[in-house]
């Protein structure tokens, strides 16, 4: 299968790696000709890795770089059977390249992008033959991360849908198909990570240490909240919350904080930059986690049940299956329990009252229950057990 990859950045050659590993013919497209020779000498530095990890040989890591080609020009794309997008995240630029693209492919190349949060219909829309535009999302690092979330629009056709996702299959992934709204399932399921424990801070509850030592010790998380956004970068994960925030009609669960915003506007992106939640400098040391175990209790309950009732809202909504969303969570963000199991080992009983209690002291839209969890409590349902 020949696979053209547009953008050479860390998605791009991530996901060209991908390919070519499952022995894909890849040509890996940019504009800059510095950006493809440092994607080149990444990879080499990535497979001379594996090598010394013994978790391939010399001859592996030759087959997969005789497998990509680098090029300059769209135009070299045309003997593709499918194209991934993986440029900047402006819907105008990527209109744009689309469109231009579609001139050289054939009439058979599925045409996707790995946009993280931008409508697929509206990318779609800037084609001739919007039924072949799709939605194929990889987790970075791609060759690390198993998940790949495949977002058909209401223009895909069926058979650009199953091509897609028997394709990422093939590729060694997991795959979760989601529904076309902001965000698809991760960038939407996981803000209230970030968003409540924001709140939590500009409460005055906790600091940043606090917070993340709460997550990490009591809800068994990789990184805190504040360690995630700032290797993220404060820029990257803030546009992310402000662009689901405008595109769900400014609803009050998705609402960004000021905190992160000045810091972003500061410069202090976190470790890219040297200084976020935490400083970065050399020699600089870490604060200390107020270690208090009932403050850790009410800091990671609440983090816990606002994520719970996301997930079983995007399930109340039918963004995707109950399967999906957890596979979704712990393979594409490496949360270390589904959100849904999640749900049923606490009790739906315990969510709904906690949400509740979160309502009735705020009395903010953003603390609603979902109807789902509400109905499931009722009906003394659960999510796998008896659904």
């Amino acid at each position: 299968m020949n696979i053209g990859i547009i953008g050479s950045g860390t998605m791009g050659s991530g996901i060209a790696q991908v390919a070519a590993t499952a022995d894909c013919q890849v040509k890996l497209y940019d504009t800059n000709d510095a950006a493809l020779d440092k994607a080149k000498a990444s990879l080499e530095k990535i497979l001379s890795r594996l090598i010394e990890k013994g978790r391939i040989d010399s001859t592996e890591k030759q087959r997969i770089q005789a497998n990509i080609s680098y090029v300059n020009s769209l135009k070299d794309l045309s003997d593709s059977d499918l194209t991934i997008e993986a440029i900047i995240e402006n819907l105008d630029i990527k209109k744009k390249v689309f469109s231009e693209l579609e001139s050289y492919v054939s009439d058979d190349c599925i045409i996707a992008s790995n946009t993280s949060s931008l409508s697929i219909a509206s990318i779609a829309a800037s084609l001739q033959k919007p039924e072949r535009c799709i939605g194929i999302h990889f987790f970075n690092p791609a060759p690390l991360m198993k998940l790949v979330e495949v977002i058909p629009a209401i223009q895909t056709s069926k058979e650009v849908l199953d091509i897609s996702v028997k394709t990422i299959s093939d590729w060694k992934k997991v795959v979760a198909v989601a529904k076309d709204t902001p965000g698809f399932i991760v960038n939407r399921v996981a803000r209230p990570f970030y968003g409540e424990s924001l709140r939590i801070y500009e409460e005055g509850i906790a600091d940043f240490a606090t917070i993340d030592w709460s997550l990490k010790t009591l809800g068994g998380f990789r990184m805190g909240p504040f360690e995630l956004m700032d290797f993220i970068g404060n820029d990257v994960n803030y546009t992310v919350t402000e662009t689901v925030f405008t595109a769900f009609y400014f609803d009050p669960r998705y609402k960004p904080a000021f905190t992160q915003k000045r810091f972003a506007e500061a410069g202090y992106l976190g470790r890219k930059s040297g200084r976020g939640y935490y400083n970065y400098a050399e020699g600089a040391s870490k604060p200390e986690p107020n270690e208090d175990k009932e403050l850790a209790q009410r800091i990671f309950e609440r983090v816990l049940v606002m994520l719970i009732n996301e997930a079983a809202d995007a399930l109340f909504l039918n963004i995707a299956s109950a399967e999906d969303i957890d596979n979704a969570m712990t393979k594409g963000v490496n949360y270390p329990k589904g959100l849904l199991a999640w749900a049923d080992e606490k009790g739906i009983d315990w969510c709904v009252s906690q949400l509740d209690e979160l309502y009735n002291e705020y009395h903010e839209d953003r603390y609603r229950c979902s109807p789902l969890l509400r109905k499931m409590n009722r009906e003394n349902k659960t999510f796998f057990n008896e659904r």
